[in-house]
């Protein structure tokens, strides 16, 4: 039994990366040639993780890569496998599935996060605290909010302040700030005093506050607003891209989305546009593909803006 866990467990892991796309008012999914690979059929559908995509069908499941139904739709909500779990609601509480639709923490909680690095926030009443992977609250709620942990540490707020706290639920980085991103590339992003800077990790201001609004930090680079534009500023607070875009989001396999004149493109690490502004919504890429809108329609697009899934589809 356990080899054949694990030649399943391979075999999801090498599975080719799926993408849900709407056609007409149903979810299917597509490769990346934009070959159909599920038919639409579901009333929703999430991304594929795991080997395993979170779909609506009446009520929420998961199919596998074929568009066998693996978990069958039971849930009122479910999120992504993260860590070999997921959040789903039933009876309106949270708890938390295996792969194989068991739960392992059963439904008790009025919401719940996703895990990483062994911790899961959840929700009880108005507070949030941290259970391990055997549903074990190892963090007591008694914050007022929690995040996801990333990179080893978790933003929390604690009397209308946010900090950061270790898997023991230990603060590194006392609550002293407005507000808080979580950590990447070693820095976070916080605000004082209106205006936001970054931190490391071990609390000290390496860039001082003094945007209006901030991004994560990807491979040295940060979108960040100063006055009514957007630019990318590195790891010193030096702007690399100069503020010119009326939004713009973090990188991601190289390139980020930036709004121009109204509508969505990408640019690459330098600031040239690499996929000309021309949607109305546009996500980070993942696994080769960025999802892109027009008007109600949904697409995808390669690292060139060549449509592998068109949204007149």
């Amino acid at each position: 039994m356990l080899v054949l866990a694990a030649l399943i467990g391979s075999f999801r892991s090498h599975a080719a990366k799926l993408y849900p796309v709407l056609s007409g008012d149903r979810w299917g999914f597509v490769d990346n040639s934009g070959t159909l690979v599920i038919n639409p059929q579901f009333d929703r559908a999430g991304p594929f993780a795991s080997g395993l995509a979170e779909v609506r069908l009446g009520k929420w499941g998961y199919v596998d890569p074929s568009g066998k139904f693996v978990i069958n739709p039971q849930f009122e909500e479910a999120a992504p496998f993260s860590d070999g779990l997921a959040a789903v609601k039933l009876g309106g509480r949270f708890g938390y599935i295996n792969p194989d639709g068991k739960y392992v923490i059963n439904p008790q909680f009025d919401d719940a996060g996703r895990f990483a690095s062994g911790r899961a926030w959840i929700r009880v009443k108005r507070l949030h605290g941290y259970v391990d992977e055997t549903g074990t609250i190892v963090i007591n709620p008694q914050f007022q909010s929690a995040a996801d942990f990333s990179e080893g540490l978790a933003v929390v707020e604690l009397g209308g302040r946010f900090g950061y706290v270790d898997p023991s639920g230990k603060f590194v980085i006392n609550p002293q700030f407005e507000k808080a991103g979580s950590f990447s590339d070693g820095l976070a992003a916080v605000r004082l005093n209106r205006r936001w800077g970054f931190v490391d990790r071990s609390g000290k201001i390496v860039i001082n506050p003094q945007f209006e609004e901030t991004g994560p930090f990807v491979k040295g680079l940060a979108p960040a607003r100063l006055a009514k534009l957007w630019g990318f500023t590195d790891s010193s607070g030096h702007w690399v891209i100069n503020p010119q875009f009326e939004e713009a989001g973090g990188f991601s396999e190289g390139l980020a989305r930036v709004r121009m004149g109204g509508r969505w493109g990408f640019v690459d690490t330098t600031g040239k546009i690499a996929i000309n502004p021309q949607f109305d919504e546009a996500m980070p890429f993942a696994d080769g593909l960025a999802r892109v809108k027009l008007g109600h329609k949904i697409g995808y697009v390669d690292p060139n803006g060549k449509y592998v899934w068109n949204p007149a589809n």
